[in-house]
This record gives structure tokens, sequence and C-alpha cells, in this order.
């Protein structure tokens, strides 16, 4: 029941406004159905429990793309990205960094005397350790330093140390990254 007075009116007439603009938004027209209108069973869309069904064009697709060999997909994925126009891009998970080259020295014949001392041309940068006060600093010195990191994982890679920070670089560019992240407040080693 609406109050009586000014605002019972008020609000009366918000109502009656209301509801003639809901008509005019979705005006419903009333049909009569034919019978055989009212026989005809509404297809209701699939439960989410129920399998979906795909087309047999799908599935022979499927079929055929599992039966090719690991070589044969790398050029069905090379094929597809150049026939869609699907840039190369990688994607960097947390916990899997590539590996960078091997630190273990190249197997060399016994019979050799004086081994031959090759100068590293592509290091490892890795952050072992971090100074807690400049830990904000470091996280985001971290994310300008490696490529399509944002600030999250940045984060979550300078709480788990140590880690790769970049893998196969050449020396003078770890050298310009170990500075940074040692100004930063972070300890690296060079691998």
């Amino acid at each position: 029941m609406l109050p009586v007075g000014p605002l019972g009116r008020a609000c009366l007439r918000l109502r009656t406004l209301h509801r003639q603009q809901m008509f005019r938004l979705c005006p419903v027209r009333l049909v009569r159905m034919t019978s055989e209108q009212k026989n005809e069973v509404l297809v209701s869309p699939p439960l989410d429990s129920e399998p979906k069904q795909y087309p047999p064009k799908i599935q022979q697709l499927v079929n055929e793309i599992a039966a090719l060999t690991l070589l044969e997909i790398a050029e069905l994925n090379d094929l597809l990205k150049k026939t869609l126009k699907i840039e190369n891009i990688g994607m960097m998970q947390m916990g899997a960094m590539m590996p960078g080259p091997s630190t273990q020295p190249a197997a060399q014949d016994l019979d050799d005397d004086v081994p031959l001392k090759k100068e590293k041309s592509h290091f490892t940068v890795k952050l072992t350790d971090l100074n807690a006060a400049d830990k904000v600093k470091l996280i985001k010195e971290v994310k300008n330093c490696m490529q399509g990191l944002n600030l999250v994982q940045a984060k979550k890679l300078v709480e788990s140390l140590p880690q790769e920070i970049m893998a196969n670089v050449s020396k003078d560019e770890a050298e310009k990254i170990k500075a940074a992240l040692e100004a930063a407040g972070g300890k690296v080693v060079l691998e």
C-alpha cells in the first residue's frame, strides 16, 4: 500500500510512467496459435553435462591431424600461420624458462696436449638474491629487462629466486642487464 499524500501520488506517477516506457520499448503482440504450432515441440539447447556433437567434417579433420607425425604437424602449423597471417609470438611461462647454452666444455680428443680455450661469447644472466628494501624497484627493473612480462609475473619471478633473467645474450648486453639489476638492488651472476 502506497502512502497517501504528495509522496504517494509522486510514486504512483513514476510507476505509471515506467510501465508506459516499458511497453513502448518492448510491445507485446497477442497472436492466436494454430493447432500445428501448439503440437510443435521447441528444441531446448544442450545442457552442459551432455557431450557436444561435432559435425562429421570437423571429426574427420581431427582424425586426420591426429594421424600426422610431429614433422608434418610442424609443417601444418607453419602453413596455417602463413595462410591465416598469424604472427609468431612467443608465450613465456614463469616456471619454464629456456635453458641457456651448456656450461660444460666440449669433449676433446685425449691425444691433444694443449686444450684450446674459447672465450665465451654468450651468457646467461641469473638473478640470485635481492635486498628486501629494494624489492619494488627490482620488480620494475626485471619487468623492463624481460620483454612480454607484466608486473605480476615479474613479482612472482623475483619472489622465487634464483631465476634466469636472460639466456644466450652477448657479453655487452649481459653486462648492461647485470648493472641495471644490481643498481635496483639485486645480486646477479653471469654464467
